[in-house]
Parts: C-alpha cells; sequence; structure tokens
C-alpha cells in the first residue's frame, strides 16, 4: 500500500506541475500573436515567449516521460487486485485518463503554438515588405522633389537673368539716348559743322560718280579691244 501511496502522491504532484506549466504555454499563444512573433520588431524576445517557449516545451515533455512512467507503475500494481481496493482502481484509471487527455491537450497547444508563430512570422514578412516599399517610396518621394527644386532654381536664375539682360538693354538705351542727344545739341550749338558734313557727303558721291565713270570707261574699252 505505502508504494501505491507513493505513487499517487507522485502522480497528483506530476500532474499539478503539468498542468500549471502547460496554462503557461497555452498563454504563448496570445503572446506570440500579440507581438507579432519571435523575430518581429515589436519584439517577442522583450515579452519572453521567444525564449521561454522552448523550455516550456522541454519540461512539458519530461513531465509527461514522468507522468508515463509513474501511470505504468501504477498500471502493474492494477494488475493485481488483491492488493488494491475498488477506490484505488478507480483513482488509477482515473490517472491513466487524465495522463491521455493532457498528452492530447500538449499536442494540440504545440500544434496552436506552432502556428502563431508561422502566423506571427508572416506577418512579420509582410510589415518588412510594407516598411521596404514605404521606404523606397519616401526616397523616390525625396528624389523627386530634389529635381522638383532644382528646376525651380534653374528657372529662378534664367528669370534673374533675364531680367538683369532686361536691366542691361535698358541703361545701354537710356545711354545712347543721351550720347545722341548731347551730339544734336553740339550739332545745334555750332551750325558749322552741318556745313562741313554736308560738304564732306557731296564730296563723297562726287567722287563716287567719277569712280563709277571711270569703271564704265574702262569697261567700254575693254570691249573694244576685245571685239573690236
Amino acid at each position: 500500500m505505502s508504494n501505491y501511496d507513493q505513487l499517487h502522491r507522485q502522480c497528483r504532484t506530476l500532474e499539478n506541475l503539468f498542468d500549471a506549466k502547460l496554462t503557461t504555454y497555452s498563454q504563448l499563444v496570445a503572446n506570440i500573436s500579440r507581438t507579432g512573433g519571435p523575430g518581429a520588431n515589436d519584439d517577442v524576445e522583450a515579452t519572453g515567449s521567444g525564449e521561454r517557449w522552448k523550455d516550456l516545451e522541454a519540461e512539458l515533455d519530461d513531465l509527461a516521460s514522468k507522468l508515463e512512467e509513474v501511470n505504468e507503475q501504477l498500471s502493474e500494481l492494477s494488475r493485481t487486485p488483491d492488493l488494491m481496493s475498488a477506490s484505488m482502481l478507480r483513482a488509477v484509471q482515473r490517472h491513466r485518463e487524465l495522463f491521455q487527455d493532457n498528452m492530447r491537450e500538449l499536442k494540440r497547444t504545440k500544434t496552436n503554438v506552432k502556428t502563431a508563430f508561422d502566423q506571427a512570422n508572416l506577418l512579420t514578412g509582410v510589415r518588412n515588405d510594407i516598411d521596404a516599399y514605404k521606404s523606397s517610396a519616401a526616397d523616390s518621394l525625396l528624389a523627386e522633389r530634389g529635381r522638383i527644386d532644382s528646376s525651380h532654381r534653374m528657372t529662378d536664375d534664367m528669370i534673374q537673368q533675364a531680367y538683369e539682360t532686361r536691366s542691361e538693354f535698358s541703361r545701354q538705351r537710356t545711354s545712347l539716348s543721351g550720347i545722341n542727344a548731347r551730339m544734336v545739341k553740339v550739332l545745334g550749338t555750332m551750325p558749322g559743322i552741318n556745313n562741313v558734313i554736308s560738304m564732306i557727303k557731296t564730296r563723297r558721291r562726287r567722287d563716287a560718280v567719277i569712280i563709277g565713270v571711270l569703271i564704265a570707261a574702262c569697261i567700254i574699252f575693254l570691249l573694244h579691244y576685245v571685239f573690236g
């Protein structure tokens, strides 16, 4: 009987430990889904999920092995019903059923945790793709803005040069107008200059006529010499 009592207490202790660990392990699903996976920027490591889940799995697997061993020992005792009361046999059966339920729950929770990690990693990949796209789009917008700003600066420079050119033409026109006015004034104050200029023009016209006559005479003489 003492052997049964020892195994019974040991089995109860292991079952309680297993239940507590399994509850903590199940909470990982919610933590992983909320934080976005062990590789996410939200950082599952900060919550302990990224490191803790493997430790919990190892602890649960170890407890499951110990529970299986204790249940096998209890099953061995149950094969000698003369040494076991009806309540003891029911307790052994209950331990065996609870062990089977725990194993099914552990398997289901492992699957849920793996699914949560896969979904979280997928979400992390999508987030990274979105961040990369946003970064690329921002870089493109900044580059386009730089080109637009450069075009604006070039346009401003051209407009400034046009204004400066117009101002220079205006200054030159004013200067020429002043020179012309001074020349008219000088000519007005010195009437003899007009006569001199008129004589120069007349002489130039006369010289041009003389040169024209000489050229014509030379041509006529040349034609007469060639065809005469």
